[in-house]
């Protein structure tokens, strides 16, 4: 019901819009003002913007893809080098979602042994979060002269990333207390932002599945078994819904795995400077301002296409 009136309340403003750039092409047929060709020429601009924007959501028809979204970022083989590309990764969609007004949580992050990070997950609150970042599911890869290599060799590196969305308590998703292994640990890492050391950190497996969450964010023990059993309703979730398209029409056949090899998306600074999407074949050579977070097009290409 919420996306569904998050959705009426963007055409009604793109209406208005309309409305009141109708007003001014009237008032420039009496008489021509520059001030009022300077607010059509700025009218035409954001409701061209408004248009594209809802015309993309309007691809998002699945009811999950107005949700928030639990972004979950892994680096691959590689050592130091895929978690340094991991830390990255998560540095761009924080940068992604600040960009879009959206607001972002670091639920839990393992730290790398000498630098960047092992695995992280965040929580991304924003409309149609989940809906955009579903597109960023599968490996990333990075090729580059590696800052720690003191023989400056050019390295490959891959994380891969997964997205789910974020169910509330209205959506059933049986969790059986016999089908899980709760731990509790002292949280660690590497230290900086992306850190929230405490004393009380839970990882919550799901014996059936093999699905691991972790969370350390909170400050007790008892708020993060709470935010962790949260991620698993998601993932679990994500999962059955999965299994149960498997059944019905072999998805599964169309898609590419997350697996290492099977990379959606290249980001090469060495020995030229592009970054290219496997699966839509946009490219471009602006790498920085990609990792900056600057990742929409990508995303909207790839929406356009499935």
């Amino acid at each position: 019901m919420d996306g569904l009136k998050t959705k009426l309340n963007s055409w009604t403003k793109s209406k208005e819009d309309y409305e009141e750039l109708e007003v001014y092409l009237e008032l420039l047929k009496e008489r021509e003002d520059e001030k009022v060709i300077k607010e059509v020429q700025g009218g035409i601009s954001r409701l061209s913007k408004e248009l594209e924007s809802l015309r993309l959501k309007s691809l998002l028809k699945e009811e999950e893809d107005a949700n928030n979204a639990l972004l979950f970022i892994h680096a691959g083989a590689g050592g130091t080098e895929s978690c340094d590309w991991a830390n990255m990764l998560l540095r761009m969609y924080l940068r992604w979602a600040e960009k879009r007004g959206y607001s972002s949580q670091i639920l839990h992050v393992t730290g790398g042994e000498e630098a960047g990070i092992r695995s992280a997950t965040a929580l991304i609150s924003g409309p149609y979060a989940y809906g955009y970042l579903k597109a960023e599911n599968g490996v990333h890869r990075l090729v580059r002269i590696s800052p720690f290599d003191s023989a400056k060799r050019r390295h490959t590196s891959f994380a891969s990333v997964f997205a789910s969305p974020e169910i509330d308590e209205s959506i059933e998703v049986e969790i059986k207390d016999a089908d899980l292994r709760i731990d509790t640990y002292r949280a660690s890492g590497a230290g900086g932002q992306h850190v929230n050391v405490t004393d009380s950190a839970v990882r919550i497996t799901h014996l059936p599945t093999g699905i691991v969450v972790q969370c350390q964010n909170e400050r007790s023990q008892h708020q993060n078994k709470a935010t962790a059993l949260k991620v698993l309703r998601s993932r679990l979730f994500e999962y059955y819904r999965e299994k149960e398209k498997e059944r019905k029409a072999e998805i599964e056949k169309k898609k590419k795995k997350i697996e290492w090899g099977s990379q959606i998306r290249s980001y090469v600074l060495h020995p030229y400077r592009m970054v290219k999407d496997h699966r839509t074949n946009l490219e471009t050579g602006d790498v920085d301002k990609i990792l900056d977070g600057e990742i929409d097009e990508f995303i909207e290409v790839y929406l356009r296409q499935i």
